[in-house]
């Protein structure tokens, strides 16, 4: 049966897309179906957000579906198989037009607007968010944030390893520490240990395969760092050790290869490219990476170890303060992406990363402000549907429907949850200053999803129970800046104006259902599904 609903999600979708001649690409993330598209005239956004399966959608540097954790991959491998399926029969889905220009007739938001019944509907502010989103995709274009984008597309693909290891590794360390079943404890271990202890192989495959490479010669070059061999080679008067360097040593020696590799193709003549060029790609790039670049990444990789214990032993109150307030903007400006080696550095150096428990305490805040927003607007029911649809993400870490579809358009609530987020962050950091370390063994969730995987220097119970107390700080937080701080009386006045369709009698000086001003006609979102993401 649900193999069923997937298909049905994936069979729908693919011609509000355009259908499979439209789609370049597909991949998916934690929680959204990332698509190439080949025309966006001929996707159907507001059609797309109506789906019940859909959370909302993000235009980047890909189309983006939110379907949220698990429904996302499950509904993927469907999708895939439908655009496989159409390519291979004439059967192509009616949305797709033989000229390549979009279907014929009316789509969702070409239509007249429906009678207004709010002053300002959950449709306005999703169209606030989605100009916000465009100037933000704009902004972000840049070539720094884009070779972050990069970067983050390499470890991505990794994510779900990672968690699925990382909750391994903690059922094992409760049955070490209860004592229970030994025998089991070493299988477990193998389980846990055995991605991580070859996740430098991975980032180099995908290093190369993003940047243009081939992709088995950056996992081959790679594959030096955490080969048992290196403890026989000396470089810069020292013994090297196998897994030196770690994931950026990987990311810097599949970046040569490419290069090398590049280099070749260019020089090398075709009769003899298929001996020459990956001969040449492994030995010029793994030289250099034995003697050079294992040992400068393995000190970075040390350093920033380092470093994350340095600041929230010595000023972690502060220094979780600023970066749970600053999350959610470093987000709008893709810089978050700049984070993710430095998580998983950390994974590998420590066990744990100790910045995305922190880091968490944004998503916390964002659900306090929404909490605030339903109680504030009691008479805007299209803003909580929005909101009362979007809240079990928005506790599960998927925070996009609740930022674009809700407090970012509004403005003030978005500030008022990244105040939430530095409180829940300053929290968490203040514990890491007095000795109790708390961290994640994974990227990827966050929220209540992070449960599973939260790990520190104490005893589980401690650790969860300061996690679970900084979720609840940012919560509340979040839920009393937005309430009483997050709006003007003039929005109060505007966004409360009209009450719901219910026959009640509207306030004085209001204007009745159908007589207030027009919405844009242009509306991407819907009242019954959170919009903007």
């Amino acid at each position: 049966m649900s193999e069923d609903k997937n298909r049905a999600t994936a069979a729908a979708i693919l011609p509000l897309v355009g259908g499979a001649r439209n789609v370049t690409s597909i991949a998916h993330c934690m929680t959204r179906l990332r698509l190439g598209i080949k025309h966006r005239s001929m996707v159907q956004d507001e059609a797309l957000k109506a789906l019940p399966a859909v959370m909302g959608v993000v235009e980047d540097d890909t189309y983006q579906i939110v379907l949220g954790p698990g429904t996302v991959a499950r509904v993927t491998p469907e999708f895939e198989r439908l655009v496989e399926e159409a390519r291979a029969t004439a059967g192509e889905p009616a949305a797709v037009t033989p000229d390549g220009a979009a279907p014929a007739g009316p789509r969702p938001g070409d239509s007249p607007a429906p009678p207004h019944t709010t002053a300002t509907s959950a449709e306005e502010l999703a169209a606030q968010g989605a100009a916000l989103k465009a100037r933000r995709k704009a902004k972000n274009a840049t070539p720094v944030k884009l070779f972050l984008r990069r970067i983050a597309n390499i470890f991505v693909p990794l994510i779900p390893a990672l968690i699925g290891c990382g909750i391994v590794a903690g059922i094992n360390g409760l049955l070490t520490n209860l004592g229970w079943l030994p025998s089991v404890v070493p299988a477990l271990a193998a389980m846990a240990s055995g991605f991580m202890s070859l996740i430098a192989v991975f980032v180099g495959y995908n290093t190369a395969k993003e940047f243009g490479g081939t992709a088995i010669l950056g996992g081959a070059v790679a594959a030096i760092i955490v080969f048992p061999g290196v403890a026989n080679i000396t470089a810069f008067g020292q013994k090297l050790s196998p897994g030196q360097g770690g994931v950026l040593g990987a990311l810097a020696a599949a970046l040569l290869a490419v290069q090398v590799e590049k280099w070749c193709r260019r020089w090398v003549p075709e009769a003899l490219d298929v001996l020459v060029t990956p001969t040449l790609t492994v030995l010029l790039s793994g030289l250099v990476t034995i003697f050079g670049l294992m040992y400068v990444a393995g000190a970075v990789s040390t350093a920033i170890g380092t470093f994350a214990t340095w600041l929230l032993a010595t000023g972690g109150a502060f220094a979780g303060f600023v970066l749970g307030g600053l999350f959610l903007p470093l987000v709008m400006l893709g810089l978050h992406q700049a984070l993710i080696p430095i998580h998983t550095t950390l994974i590998q150096e420590q066990g744990y990363t100790v910045l995305l428990p922190i880091l968490a305490m944004a998503g916390a805040g964002q659900v306090g402000a929404a909490l605030a927003v339903y109680l504030r607007l009691p008479r805007n029911g299209s803003v909580r549907k929005t909101i009362k649809s979007a809240l079990p993400a928005g506790f599960l870490g998927v925070g996009e429907p609740l930022i674009y579809g809700v407090s970012l358009p509004l403005g003030r609530p978005f500030i008022t949850a990244c105040v939430g987020g530095a409180f829940g962050g300053g929290f968490v950091g203040l514990f890491n200053q007095l000795g109790d370390a708390v961290g994640s063994t994974a990227i990827g969730p966050s929220g209540w999803a992070l449960f599973p995987l939260v790990k520190g220097n104490q005893a589980i119970g401690t650790t969860i129970a300061i996690y679970a107390v900084g979720l609840l700080v940012g919560y509340v937080i979040g839920f009393l800046a937005t309430y009483f701080f997050g709006f003007s009386k003039q929005m109060l006045t505007d966004l409360n104006a009209t009450p719901e369709p219910t026959g009640a009698t509207p306030p004085s000086g209001s204007p009745a259902p159908g007589h207030g001003p027009a919405p844009a006609s242009d509306r991407p979102g819907t009242d019954s599904q959170p919009a903007g993401v």
